[in-house]
C-alpha cells in the first residue's frame, strides 16, 4: 500500500460534523388553513402532534433543488468549497427521478465531480442511514470529506383529503458535511429495519408496481396507522436508547442533547423522558415544519448549532424511525 494511503487510513479513524445546513420552501400552509380545508382545528393538531405549520414546495421546485440549498449552507458553514466534497450520500423517499439517483444530480448541481455519490431509502430513518454510510466511508479512509443530506417533498405524495396524514407532512432539506479528524465525532451508528410492520406506514405504489404502458399511473400516497406507529416508535426507539448507551458504556445523564426525528411531539416526549431529559435539552422543530422525514433531523441539528445551544463538545443523541419499519440512531461528539 502506498505510504500516503496508510497515513490517511490512520487519521481517518473517526468523522467528525464540520458543517451544518437546512432549508425550507417559504410557502406555509399553516393550521389554519387546513381548518378551511377539512374537519379539523388548530388545538386538535397542536394537542395530538405539535404541529402548527409546515413548509411546502410550489410546483416547479424539486427534492434535489432543495437539497443544494442546505448543501451549500452546510458546505460554507465547514469552511469548504463543493470541490472537496468526495462522497455524497442522500437519504430521501421523494426522489426528482428514478435514476440518476439523487446524489447524483445533486453532485452535478455542486461541480464535485467522480466521487460516489448515491441516494438511498429508509424513510423516515434515511438520514440516520446515509450518515452511518458515510461514516464508514470516512472512517475506513475512502472519503475525506462527505455531505450527508436528507431532502423530502412529501407533499406530492400525501393524501390532501386524509386527515391523519395531510395535517402531518412538509417538504424541506438538510445537510451535514463529515471530515475526516483524529478526534471523536461519530461515536457510533445503529441500524435496524422488521419488514413485518410495513403495512402500518407505506406509500402506496412506486415504478415497478404501476399499470401498463400507456395508462395514467395512479396517485401514489402515504398510508399510515397512526395509533399503533405511535406504540411501535416509543418501544423501538426506547430500545435504541438504551442500546447506543450500552455500546459506549455511558449513562443517560452524559447525553446533552437529543436530536429526534420530528415526527410527532408526543414521540418526542416519550424518548425524553426514557433519557431522562428535561424537554429543555431536546432539540424541538416539529411545531415549525411538521414530519419533513429524511430531513427532520439534520433540520433540527442545523437550527441548534445556529442558535447557539449546541457547542463543540456536546455529546448528542440522533435518532429516527420511519415506514418498513426502519430505525436508527447515532450517538456523537459535536
Amino acid at each position: 500500500m502506498p505510504r500516503d494511503a496508510v497515513q490517511r487510513r490512520a487519521f481517518s479513524v473517526y468523522s467528525r460534523i464540520v458543517g451544518t445546513g437546512s432549508y425550507l420552501p417559504e410557502q406555509i400552509v399553516t393550521n389554519f388553513d387546513l381548518e378551511r380545508r377539512m374537519d379539523t382545528s388548530d388545538a386538535w393538531i397542536r394537542e395530538r402532534t405539535g404541529i402548527e405549520r409546515r413548509h411546502i414546495a410550489p410546483l416547479g421546485q424539486s427534492n434535489v433543488d432543495m437539497a443544494e440549498q442546505a448543501a451549500r449552507a452546510a458546505i460554507a458553514a465547514a469552511g469548504l468549497q463543493p470541490t472537496d466534497i468526495d462522497l455524497i450520500s442522500f437519504g430521501t423517499t421523494t426522489p426528482d427521478l428514478v435514476f440518476p439517483n439523487a446524489g447524483v444530480l445533486l453532485q452535478a448541481r455542486l461541480g464535485c465531480r467522480g466521487g460516489p455519490a448515491f441516494s438511498l431509502e429508509a424513510a423516515c430513518s434515511g438520514f440516520i442511514y446515509a450518515l452511518a454510510v458515510a461514516d464508514k466511508f470516512v472512517r475506513a479512509g475512502d472519503a475525506k470529506h462527505a455531505l450527508v443530506v436528507g431532502s423530502e417533498i412529501l407533499s406530492r405524495i400525501t393524501d390532501h383529503s386524509d386527515r391523519s396524514t395531510a395535517i402531518l407532512f412538509g417538504d424541506g432539506a438538510g445537510a451535514v458535511v463529515l471530515a475526516a479528524s483524529a478526534e471523536p465525532g461519530i461515536l457510533s451508528t445503529h441500524l435496524h429495519a422488521d419488514g413485518s410492520y410495513q403495512h402500518l406506514l407505506y406509500c402506496t405504489g412506486g415504478p415497478a408496481r404501476g399499470p401498463a404502458p400507456g395508462n395514467m399511473p395512479p396517485g401514489d400516497v402515504v398510508r399510515m396507522a397512526g395509533s399503533e406507529v405511535f406504540k411501535i416508535a416509543v418501544t423501538l426507539l426506547g430500545r435504541i436508547v438504551d442500546e447506543t448507551l450500552a455500546a459506549n458504556h455511558l449513562e443517560k445523564s452524559d447525553i446533552d442533547w437529543l436530536v429526534p426525528h420530528q415526527a410527532n411531539i408526543r414521540i418526542i416526549q416519550a424518548v425524553a423522558r426514557k433519557l431522562g431529559l428535561p424537554i429543555e435539552q431536546v432539540i424541538v422543530t416539529v411545531q415549525e415544519h411538521g414530519n419533513t422525514s429524511t430531513a427532520s433531523v439534520p433540520l433540527a441539528l442545523d437550527v441548534g448549532v445556529r442558535d447557539g445551544r449546541i457547542k463543540r463538545g456536546d455529546l448528542l443523541l440522533l435518532e429516527a424511525l420511519g415506514g418498513g419499519v426502519t430505525w436508527g440512531s447515532a450517538l456523537l461528539r459535536y
